[in-house]
């Protein structure tokens, strides 16, 4: 079934922004290491000046029983950020208009320099007195100082034996389009190369007329600051 025009191509691009949020465990019993949010804030861990990556991203509305995916290489340096479709399959609705779009509005964010303005800093955000949790992350409220559709109202999770960010996760503070009532989004990290990496990214949207929508989108590495670190494939033949 073809989605409501009625929604509209900003209302489903418009949760590809930021990106589902899952329940936060309730906290253990067991000691915080002391000093962790210093630990994380005062980390000074390389840019990521050079990137090429295999992303996989997937879209679904549940009222339409709609769902897209393509996979997608991604290059980022000096020059900006590129991406070039390589396979994809499902709905072409959503293939163009939420998952093309998500990329389109990932490069103009990179050019503008607002996904290094809303980083995870004092100037940007409240941190609160961390929880450990069952899996044993270290959990953190973060409240942002400011709104802007790349900031969360959530909690980070850090490792406790070296103060890294591991996860993110809560509710964009500003909704991104008339469409789009609430997003609540969480992001994995880790080091690639010795360089803090997203790996996934998933999100869950409510979007007038539309409903309840998902997306997450997985990345793989070929190479990060001229070292080569993997070798991706797609998953399918090259889409017609």
């Amino acid at each position: 079934m073809r989605l409501s025009r009625h929604v509209g191509r900003g209302a489903l691009a418009a949760l590809l922004i930021a990106l589902i949020a899952a329940q936060t465990s309730a906290p253990h019993a067991a000691e915080v290491p002391g000093g962790l949010l210093e630990r994380f804030l005062s980390m000074t861990a390389p840019a990521p000046y050079q990137v090429r990556a295999l992303r996989h991203l997937e879209a679904r509305s549940e009222r339409f029983d709609a769902t897209g995916w393509m996979d997608v290489w991604t290059e980022s340096d000096r020059n900006g950020f590129r991406y070039q479709v390589v396979n994809g399959g499902g709905s072409g609705y959503i293939r163009d208009h939420v998952l093309l779009a998500e990329l389109k509005s990932e490069q103009q964010l990179s050019h503008s320099g607002a996904i290094d303005r809303a980083a995870l800093t004092r100037e940007n955000y409240e941190f609160s007195i961390g929880n450990l949790q069952p899996d044993g992350l270290v959990s953190m409220a973060v409240k942002p100082r400011r709104s802007g559709a790349l900031f969360v109202d959530g909690s980070i999770y850090l490792n406790p034996a070296d103060g890294d960010l591991v996860r993110l996760e809560g509710r964009l503070v500003t909704s991104p389009s008339f469409w789009t009532r609430r997003v609540d989004v969480v992001r994995w990290f880790k080091r690639v190369a010795g360089v803090r990496m997203p790996v996934a990214v998933e999100s869950l949207a409510n979007v007038r007329i539309a409903g309840k929508s998902t997306f997450r989108m997985d990345y793989e590495y070929e190479s990060v600051n001229g070292q080569r670190v993997g070798n991706p494939q797609p998953r399918m033949a090259q889409l017609r």
